[in-house]
């Protein structure tokens, strides 16, 4: 693999915008996206015509991505993280590769503050501008919310099903729960014991709703209670989703691959829990 040399502009003061693509869905991954230029190029940027993806049509987004990927003066970047890391993992990235930013600016929609000063702790030397519907404010966000949303529709429409059978069909339209195709695939593909398909985010909040219908599966732990009072007779009740098949947080008692904990059915089998299937 070759290595690709840096252009000339990213000895200068840069610019970097950072957006998310697919907080709210349901189905599919999350992407992070972001667009970065130096400064000197900011009011050309502006004429480009980028736009808050969600605002354009997927033709659109599609044709702006293509035309951005050629434009030698335009670097991004793209990748699938976990929401928790925010834009930290992204924004390193391109450090590292030696473009020298000055200027960021993220999407948010949590406590703005709070998140600038977390960048700022991390990342001193770097002014750093949080701003809610940022997307629609700074075309360097614009930008960067196309990168991601485009990234994102494709990786969902390529999304290759781990599981197989008669009945798995790929009509989940959108991935957003109030989408009624998406509605209708999550209740053709739940199943009131073993959860759904793994292209469904069991830990996101907008799958909730759908697990009502589930069985609440209950078994008997053998552990004593933590502060070791009572004996071996002492017996507790483990959820199936204390440990985790509906995605809730897991306690690292419940998931101890020793078995220890665990009813004896478990134990005596050598049954240990696993990450997926």
């Amino acid at each position: 693999m070759g290595f690709t040399p840096l252009p000339k502009w990213a000895s200068e003061p840069c610019i970097m915008g950072i957006d998310e693509a697919g907080r709210g869905p349901v189905l599919g991954p999350m992407v992070y996206g972001c667009l970065y230029c130096a400064l000197s190029y900011q009011e050309t940027l502006a004429t480009l015509n980028f736009a808050d993806s969600k605002t354009l049509k997927e033709e659109k987004r599609e044709e702006l991505f293509e035309s951005l990927k050629t434009d030698t003066s335009i670097g991004w970047e793209v990748d699938v993280i976990d929401p928790r890391e925010l834009s930290a993992k992204m924004l390193k990235r391109v450090l590292d590769i030696g473009i020298l930013l000055t200027e960021v600016y993220v999407d948010t929609v949590g406590d703005a503050d709070k998140y600038r000063m977390k960048l700022i702790e991390r990342f001193p030397g770097v002014k750093f501008v949080v701003a809610k519907k940022a997307d629609s404010i700074y075309p360097v966000v614009s930008g960067a919310s196309i990168v991601a949303k485009v990234t994102r529709d494709r990786a969902l429409r390529d999304w290759i099903l781990d599981e197989t059978g008669e009945n798995i069909h790929r009509n989940f339209g959108s991935g957003y729960p109030g989408d009624p195709e998406t509605k209708a695939w999550l209740d053709d593909h739940k199943h009131p014991v073993f959860g759904f398909p793994t292209l469904v985010r069991f830990s996101w909040g907008t799958c909730t709703p759908y697990l009502k219908d589930f069985v609440e599966v209950i078994w008997e732990s053998d552990k004593v209670d933590e502060d070791g009072s009572g004996n071996g007779n002492r017996k507790r009740q483990l959820k199936l989703s204390n440990v985790g098949f509906t995605g809730y947080k897991r306690k690292s008692e419940d998931i101890e691959s020793s078995g220890k904990g665990r009813c004896k059915f478990f134990q005596s089998r050598k049954l240990e829990q696993i990450a997926k299937f």
